[in-house]
């Protein structure tokens, strides 16, 4: 008897992690979209079971996505290498096991662990198997404010593991560059291929109501919150790269002013740290630290002014999502960000690591109605004309095919 030979093109996605970033923010844009008719796609998520399920893995289980959870496969290097060894190994099985048509890598931790696990102790290719590795890096990690010996670790294990993979994609130029420069070479292709997002399905709430599902959420720290006529607002995972320290320097600058006040989504490692910083600079009325919400994105209609203090980035969502709402934006020159915006156009530039120049951006901004008012209408054009998602979901399918 003939085995029946099945049609649809197998991809196993690979993630170090459920916390919801770029990475998994990619996988809730592009996901849905892939053709089921065309497509049998699982997941690999980092995410060990007794931790119980997050948010992240649990929207994807109800689009209906086969979900398997590694044990092993961590964001940090563990010690000695030993839990590493050990995500090598978990995932070879498991490629041996589902024997996918792709294996797409996310993220530098999953980007090396899982390529390296398809050569060693030996390819995984044969005569009857041929396996594309593709690896898609959302920002390269060795541009984190890391110390020196780090950032050369991480861009020797790039290079490495580059010939390895069969694609690499990045999504803006200055990463593309940085590839090309450090000849970071896969076997096929580097390419640039940049996020996208469908506006129509935003799902934003109304500006009124998400203030005060915004307020309802702050006046437990803070009821001055209430006599704020400007909100300053970013959703950010709490790490260093995000450069909320400046954030909090630039919130310095308004303390005296209590039309004013700055709200962060989101948590992290860096919590403690931020918590100690305002505390220390007596910001506890002016900066609140609101925590994770699911769906954070549908609030930023509640912001006045949108602020991105990162010192890295690769083509940050959250920056999509708030041209969307046609928010005026504040960003640092990091990434793909004076990609995405044209100063004094769709949004203002700043230079990293200078809170002062932010603060007179937003002073500049708070007093301006009008220039408000049109850098948010042209946000938003850009996002419809220049980074529609539809155009990410055809060339992310291109690459699949040899």
């Amino acid at each position: 008897m003939v085995k029946e030979i099945n049609p649809k093109k197998a991809i196993l996605f690979v993630i170090t992690q459920a916390e919801l970033g770029g990475a998994q923010k990619f996988f809730l844009e592009l996901l849905p979209r892939l053709d089921r008719q065309k497509y049998e796609v699982t997941v690999a998520i980092g995410e060990k079971k007794q931790a119980g399920t997050s948010h992240f893995t649990k929207t994807l289980e109800n689009q209906g996505l086969k979900i398997i959870r590694l044990n092993w496969l961590k964001r940090n290097i563990s010690f000695l290498f030993l839990k590493d060894w050990l995500a090598v190994f978990e995932l070879r099985k498991l490629i041996k096991k589902l024997r996918p048509d792709v294996l797409f890598l996310n993220s530098s931790k999953a980007g090396f662990i899982g390529s390296f696990a398809t050569v060693f102790p030996h390819s995984l290719k044969t005569k009857n198997y041929r396996l594309r590795t593709i690896y898609r890096i959302g920002g390269w990690t060795f541009n984190d404010p890391w110390p020196w010996w780090k950032k050369q670790f991480w861009i020797m294990l790039e290079k490495i593991s580059a010939s390895w993979k069969d694609v690499i994609i990045v999504n803006n130029e200055n990463d593309l560059k940085q590839a090309e420069k450090l000849k970071i070479k896969p076997k096929d292709k580097l390419t640039l291929i940049y996020n996208g997002l469908d506006v129509y399905k935003m799902n934003f709430i109304n500006k009124d109501e998400a203030r005060i599902k915004l307020f309802e959420k702050a006046a437990r720290q803070s009821a001055k919150v209430f006599q704020a006529k400007t909100i300053i607002g970013t959703i950010a995972n709490f790490y260093p790269s995000k450069g909320l320290d400046y954030l909090i320097e630039t919130a310095e600058h308004f303390k005296n002013n209590n039309e004013v006040v700055f709200v962060i989504i989101g948590d992290g490692q860096e919590r403690p740290r931020l918590e100690k910083m305002i505390a220390e600079k007596m910001l506890e009325k002016k900066v609140l630290l609101l925590g994770q919400i699911p769906d954070a994105y549908r609030l930023l209609p509640a912001f006045d002014i949108f602020l991105l203090s990162s010192v890295k980035e690769g083509f940050p969502w959250v920056i999509l999502e708030a041209m969307s709402a046609k928010l005026p934006i504040i960003a640092t020159k990091v990434g793909a960000v004076p990609e995405i915006i044209e100063d004094g156009k769709n949004g203002i530039l700043v230079d990293p690591i200078y809170p002062k120049q932010m603060a007179e951006k937003i002073e500049e901004l708070v007093n301006d109605d009008h220039l408000r008012q049109e850098i948010g209408i042209q946000a938003h054009q850009t996002i419809l004309f220049k980074f529609p998602l539809e155009k990410m979901v055809r060339e992310i399918e291109s690459v699949t095919s040899p």
